[in-house]
């Protein structure tokens, strides 16, 4: 079980490429993977059933007793035959369903194969925790899916609520998760339900355990999302929306309700609101024209029905309950897939304009109305084997007295009258023939016949609506042990005298006449919506109303503190921060009660010489009255410190602090471009003496902290190990590198994801329209030409390609500056910069693989690199810039945070804990004794990140503000003519 889960996190990331080379035929690969699943989940049924309980865990985070676990009983079995078996089907329809189709595919598939996973995982996890992060999983993978069609609006808010809704849910279900665990003291869900705990702590978890679940599976007042979700394609809503993700909260509740429905706010919540939105949703199917929708609110329906039923909590109720969850999954899967025929064929799902279908498709409508059937319940389907059973144990418990039962069972009878009213309701409007409002016979639409293999999974599981009918007695054997966890009845309530048993005929009883009665009165029910047409809404808001003024509401509240505290004045902002800063550093100073202060000279000669340029940098800072002025004094203070540092012993930071120094300054001079260029040009500075006083505060604070902070110390500094844990757990020699990659990894991980952050806002801010990097698909060729593998060549009229590829010609070499102005062009700085480029990256490449013993590392190097981009670009501009790096800067940034978490999760597969490295040593010819440490692609990562941030910056504020600035200056976009 490990392995297939395992798969299905590795096999995901291949499906764009196989999408992007054999097309939707890549989804037969990619249902390979869920018939594994179902494969091994059939094979472990004899044990399933003997109670030999399959059962696979691995240490994952030990200091939380957090593990991998995997068991299969009874619950985890069939969901995990649903979840893989519809899975694959689905991944099969899609081939069908997508060809001809290429837009976002291969991401389409990777995202639906790795919910699969996510799924298989959750149902199939021991602990409870882990199960959240499953929970999770699933919503985001959600989200990605409903909102394929990323450009249609209608698809992007569908995906945005109902990440919203299922992901607050979640939060609130993680409170209780943690609630319970810490009061049960254990995450395994298994021993929790064997320890059955008790009290208020746990009925509080429950509740919130229960919000979790039913905002998850659409139950009200969470029902709203999932009809929205059908703005998705047709196999994520028969996937998703049937037999998987909504699921996810009937499986939590089933694996809970057998020990916990005795607790007193348990069945008020999940029998009260079941019954209550299998109504809601019934209703509103009848009043639908779009048959995805009549699907989407008879899911709700049914879900409320599966809620009341498998969170009732007897044993016999559960028996029944598990054969309804099998045949929902079947059933409306197969509707769902139907529909997308239907749309796929006609480009049309409103029923109001299909008519005669039935006629020309008579295997397609055969199979569905046998879904229907199964759905409403009628004999020999499943489904009506599992309603049989339902009605029958509720009406035993009604008949006790239950209050609860009479409820539910009133809330079933109705709803299956409904259920039947907009099952032949679906029918009718796909299938039959139909007359306009003069009563003639509208013509029949005309069906395309489509491809054997788009019906095929559709008939598969609507065929086995009527086969698990026929073995319902094997079922029953299956079944059973997740029955009998359950008590007989509610307390109060006989038990029965005979266990209840899942069969295909039990003999004319009671349940059986309320069964036909509920379908007699559908039909009627049915005959009689067909004149009415109802008001548009029956109340003056919904809920969808209500989750959009909840949204409207957070963005005006979100307006008026953004416009109170937000009131676009950087002094007002930094001044706000300076005084809380020297307001709680004092009040600290000052209630201290021993303060101690060491106080030397100076410790190196190179301070006293070092210090007052420095002080003196500052000072005339503050004087500048030009802004280019003020930033290189600002950065004579940096550059001070870079000496101070290679006179104390820490070249590795001097070469770093340096490097930023020149990167800041670069960046300072990018943006100080589009800005007046003195200080004060447009708005004076104001409070000239409270700045100073503030400023001066700040300093002598921030001097006080220091002086006192390295007084203080009473034990011997962690640093003073560092060298030798760097040696011996690092296997390295620069203490600051390996602390960086290793003893304190996480921290920089923090920091790649903060510095992802900046270069991501900065371009946002700048990249107005839209965020694609189109320099990085520079061509030089000059308009109209096409690309060719043969080399360009310098001409009297420009760049052109040569003629063959041994012709004659010099071969071009400064392709970029060829597009800049030629007053703003320099031969010779272009040649300069273009003979010492390569020696620059290699240096880069130098200081980052030698960064784990001498000075440098992955930062350092990467910014040794940004400097050469840098040149580039001030060499020949944006065009340069653009020849030098073909690549998007956020592939760099996402390449090398990916390389940086791969770091962290790998040692989790060998039983270590995060960013553990390890090393390896051999004796090589000619090198001699080599060692490499793991934790040296950590830093590979760390240099892709810092590049990319590089490059990100001289894409925004360099080449992208020459471009704004360009069409500026011409009146009109362009591309050429720059710099």
């Amino acid at each position: 079980m490990l392995l297939v889960l395992g798969a299905f996190a590795v096999v995901p990331l291949l499906l764009p490429w196989l999408v992007a080379h054999i097309g939707a035929r890549a989804f037969y690969i990619a249902a390979v993977l869920p018939i594994a699943g179902f494969v091994q989940a059939a094979v472990f049924t004899p044990r399933v059933m003997a109670g030999d309980i399959p059962f696979e865990s691995y240490a994952w985070i030990p200091p939380l007793g957090i593990d991998l676990s995997m068991r299969m009983d009874t619950l985890s079995w069939l969901m995990t035959l649903v979840v893989t078996g519809v899975g694959a089907l689905v991944m099969i329809y899609c081939r069908w369903y997508f060809r001809g189709k290429t837009e976002n595919l291969g991401q389409f598939a990777a995202v639906l194969l790795a919910f699969a996973g996510a799924m298989y995982g959750l149902v199939l996890t021991d602990d409870l925790v882990v199960l959240v992060m499953f929970w999770e999983v699933t919503s985001v993978l959600s989200y990605l899916l409903i909102g394929y069609y990323n450009k249609r609006a209608a698809s992007r808010r569908a995906a945005l609520q109902a990440l919203l809704v299922t992901t607050l849910g979640g939060l609130v279900m993680l409170i209780g998760v943690v609630l319970l665990v810490v009061d049960a003291g254990t995450s395994s869900i298994s021993t929790i339900l064997a320890e059955a705990p008790t009290g208020p702590i746990v009925d509080a978890s429950l509740v919130l355990i229960l919000v979790g679940a039913l905002s998850k599976s659409a139950i009200f007042p969470f029902h709203f999302w999932l009809p929205g979700a059908m703005a998705a394609p047709t196999p994520v809503s028969a996937y998703l929306h049937a037999a998987a993700m909504v699921k996810a909260g009937i499986y939590l509740i089933a694996r809970l309700a057998p020990i916990f429905a005795i607790a007193p706010t348990w069945r008020p919540i999940v029998v009260g609101l079941g019954v209550f939105t299998m109504l809601l949703g019934g209703f509103q199917a009848l009043r639908e024209t779009d048959l995805k929708r009549v699907l989407a609110f008879g899911t709700v329906s049914q879900l409320g029905m599966l809620t009341v039923v498998l969170g009732y909590g007897t044993a016999d109720v559960a028996l029944a309950g598990l054969a309804l969850l099998l045949s929902h999954a079947l059933f409306k899967s197969a509707l769902f897939l139907v529909v997308g025929v239907i749309d796929r064929q006609l480009s049309t799902r409103d029923l109001t304009e299909l008519s005669g279908v039935g006629r020309q498709a008579p295997v397609m409508a055969t199979f569905s109305i046998i879904a229907v059937a199964s759905m409403v319940g009628i004999i020999p389907t499943i489904g009506f084997v599992a309603k049989e059973g339902v009605l029958a144990a509720l009406l035993h418990e009604a008949a006790g007295g239950a209050v609860w039962g009479i409820v539910a069972l009133a809330g079933i009878a109705l709803g299956s009258v409904l259920t039947a009213a907009y099952g032949i309701r679906f029918v009718w409007g796909a299938f039959w023939t139909k007359h306009d409002s003069s009563g003639d016979r509208m013509p029949e639409t005309e069906w395309p016949d489509p491809p054997i293999g788009f019906l095929a999974a559709p008939v598969v599981l609507s065929g086995l609506t009527v086969v698990a009918g026929f073995f319902a007695p094997w079922l029953d054997k299956v079944f059973a042990p997740y029955a009998e966890q359950a008590p007989l009845s509610t307390p109060g309530v006989a038990a029965p005298e005979h266990p209840a048993h899942l069969a295909l005929w039990h003999g004319l009883e009671p349940a059986l006449w309320i069964s036909l009665a509920t379908i007699l009165a559908g039909a009627a029910v049915f005959w009689a919506s067909r004149a009415w047409r109802p008001a548009k809404r029956l109340l003056p808001f919904t809920a969808a109303d209500v989750y959009n003024a909840a949204l409207r509401g957070v963005a005006r509240l979100s307006v008026v503190t953004t416009s109170f505290t937000q009131r676009g004045s950087l002094p007002v902002y930094v001044g706000t921060i300076f005084v809380v800063f020297v307001a709680a550093e004092a009040t600290a100073l000052l209630a201290s009660q021993e303060l101690r202060a060491q106080l030397d000279a100076f410790q190196t000669p190179m301070q006293l010489v070092v210090a007052p340029i420095m002080i003196a940098a500052g000072l005339v800072a503050i004087r500048a009255r030009k802004r280019y002025t003020g930033v290189v004094l600002v950065s004579v203070t940096g550059l001070g410190m870079v000496l101070l540092f290679a006179t104390s012993g820490a070249p590795d930071l001097a070469v770093t602090q340096i490097l930023v120094e020149t990167v800041t300054l670069v960046a300072f001079a990018l943006v100080l471009r589009r800005i007046p260029s003195r200080l004060g040009e447009h708005n004076a500075s104001v409070w000239p003496v409270a700045r100073g006083v503030l400023a001066a505060a700040v300093g002598v604070t921030m001097a006080l902290v220091a002086l006192v902070a390295t007084s203080a110390r009473v034990e011997q500094p962690i640093s003073d190990a560092f060298p030798r844990l760097a040696y011996e757990i690092g296997h390295g020699r620069n203490v600051v590198n390996v602390a960086l990659v290793d003893l304190r990894g996480w921290d920089t991980m923090g920091e790649l994801s903060v510095l992802i952050l900046a270069a991501t806002g900065v371009a946002s801010l700048v990249f107005v329209t839209h965020r694609a990097d189109t320099l990085s698909r520079f061509s030089p060729l000059p308009s109209g030409a096409t690309r060719s593998r043969r080399p360009l060549v310098e001409t009297s009229d420009g760049l052109q390609q040569r003629a063959d590829e041994r012709g004659s010609g010099r071969t071009a070499w400064l392709v970029g500056g060829q597009r800049v102005r030629p007053e703003n062009r320099s031969i010779v700085l272009e040649v300069i910069v273009r003979i010492l480029f390569h020696t620059i990256i290699i240096v880069s490449l130098y200081l980052l693989f030698a960064g784990h013993n001498l000075p440098g590392g992955g930062f350092a190097g990467g910014l040794v690199a940004g400097m050469a981009l840098v040149m580039r670009y001030v060499a020949g501009g944006r065009f340069e810039l653009g020849a030098a790096a073909p690549t998007d800067a956020g592939r760099l940034l996402g390449t090398g945070m990916t390389i940086a978490i791969a770091c962290a999760i790998v040692p989790l597969f060998f039983g270590a804990p995060p960013l553990t490295s390890t090393f390896f040593e051999a004796e090589l010819p000619v090198l001699g004794h080599v060692e490499f440490v793991t934790s040296t692609f950590f830093d590979v990562g760390v240099y892709l990140v810092v590049i990319g941030l590089v490059l990100d910056v001289l894409r925004s504020l360099g080449a992208e503000v020459d471009r704004q600035a360009h069409e500026a200056r011409e009146g009109r976009p362009g591309e050429v003519g720059v710099s």
